[in-house]
């Protein structure tokens, strides 16, 4: 079974290029972020042409997440358990965004998220992150109450370590590389999960994601931001994981590249 994790940054906007690699990679499963649609109003039958079905859930231009399988979908569960809300600047409460989709898939348990990105560190965005990083810490822990293979897999919004960046200088005070956000990942594996790394192909890190500006793909200044968790019973089925890095090349790209994890189950 191959299954990917890819922020594609508007599925409207990419979707030539998401048919194209589902035609060419061939995953079973996919987890999508960062969808900027309402769930029905994403291109289900185009996808549904190359033999995959759809769970989706989002409600606009912003956020938004899904599960591609060609492999069965069932139990769909959308949402985190006592996931928390953010309010927006101008809303007067807190509201649920959606952010995290779960579905068993030939037999595989999968939830794709997408963290909030935190935006800076004295933002409320930022403790808003952490909450949800916790909501999604309690959620791993009751699913893997149940028999594997599960996975969390989606955008992170967190480099793991320095090494993830391409450079820690440039992120001084910045989020995504912050003690407590990387505390908050380590609580994530302590319910029992561990990190799927990519290997690296023409680079030593497996960068995922490259901001548009400056040149940053070309020069390969990215971040490994784009992240797979799975239980014991899914990671020892691994038989390969990369980064999919020729997703990001061209016009029309999304800013991040597909995480591809082949398992032999």
């Amino acid at each position: 079974m191959r299954i990917a994790t890819w922020n594609v940054n508007s599925v409207n906007a990419r979707l030539p290029k998401l048919l194209d690699w589902l035609s060419a990679a061939e995953p079973d499963v996919l987890c999508l972020q960062e969808l900027k649609v309402d769930a029905d109003a994403f291109p289900a039958e185009q996808v549904a042409e190359l033999g995959y079905e759809v769970a989706a859930h989002g409600n606009g231009r912003w956020n938004g997440v899904a599960v591609l399988s060609r492999v069965g979908l069932d139990d769909v569960r959308r949402g985190l358990a006592d996931e928390p809300g953010f309010q927006a600047e101008g809303a007067m409460f807190e509201a649920a965004e959606p952010r995290a989709i779960g579905a068993t898939c030939g037999g595989v348990r999968v939830w794709s998220v997408y963290v909030p990105n935190g935006r800076d560190v004295d933002h409320p965005h930022y403790e808003y992150k952490l909450r949800w990083l916790s909501a999604l810490r309690e959620t791993a822990a009751e699913e893997l109450k149940t028999a594997g293979p599960f996975a969390v897999l989606g955008d992170f919004n967190i480099a793991p370590t320095d090494a993830d960046v391409w450079d820690i200088g440039q992120f001084d005070g910045a989020t995504h590389v912050t003690e407590r956000e990387r505390a908050a990942l380590t609580e994530l594996v302590g319910t029992g999960l561990a990190e799927v790394a990519p290997r690296p192909l023409k680079y030593e890190v497996a960068f995922t994601y490259w901001d548009y500006r400056a040149l940053r793909f070309p020069k390969n200044q990215g971040m490994r931001i784009d992240l797979v968790y799975g239980d014991p019973q899914l990671t020892a089925a691994v038989s390969d994981a990369y980064v999919d890095r020729d997703a990001r090349k061209g016009k029309g790209t999304s800013d991040h590249a597909p995480v591809v994890v082949d398992l032999d189950l």
